[in-house]
């Protein structure tokens, strides 16, 4: 029997002053949730660095950065395995061919997808209907 321990859906407005709010969001579901007290902060550092980088992208992308617009993040915790599902209505991208930035390069940009395949185990990214997702998962026992 699977058991879900969890299930959050939030919806932000398309603004970068959000990110704050959500990677704290992030943060206290990580504290909360039963995994051992010493790889509790460590989780709770990835995630609230996985989505930050992951709302920052579809912030900036989706339609054209219009403020009107909302980005909705979907958490999820069943049978130990954490879901977090980034929405846009961007214009999307291939997360395949993106290449590993160049770290000897001091750029501003580039690096928010390397740094979310660091942090969780999986990251995929597909074309709906009514826009785009981002999918990270991370096991959690």
């Amino acid at each position: 029997m699977c058991e879900t321990i969890v299930n959050l859906d939030i919806v932000v407005p398309n603004q970068t002053r959000y990110l704050r709010f959500v990677g704290a969001i992030a943060e206290q579901l990580a504290k909360e949730l039963d995994v051992p007290e010493e790889t509790r902060d460590t989780l709770a550092f990835h995630l609230n660095l996985a989505l930050t980088e992951a709302v920052a992208n579809a912030i900036q992308y989706s339609s054209a950065a219009n403020s009107a617009d909302s980005v909705r993040i979907s958490f999820s915790v069943k049978d130990a395995n954490l879901s977090v599902r980034v929405f846009d209505h961007g214009g999307g991208f291939d997360l395949a061919a993106l290449p590993t930035p160049e770290f000897d390069e001091l750029r501003e940009r580039g690096r928010g997808i390397f740094f979310i395949r660091s942090v969780m185990d999986s990251v995929q990214y597909h074309k709906t209907d009514s826009g785009n997702v981002l999918e990270m998962r991370k096991k959690i026992a």
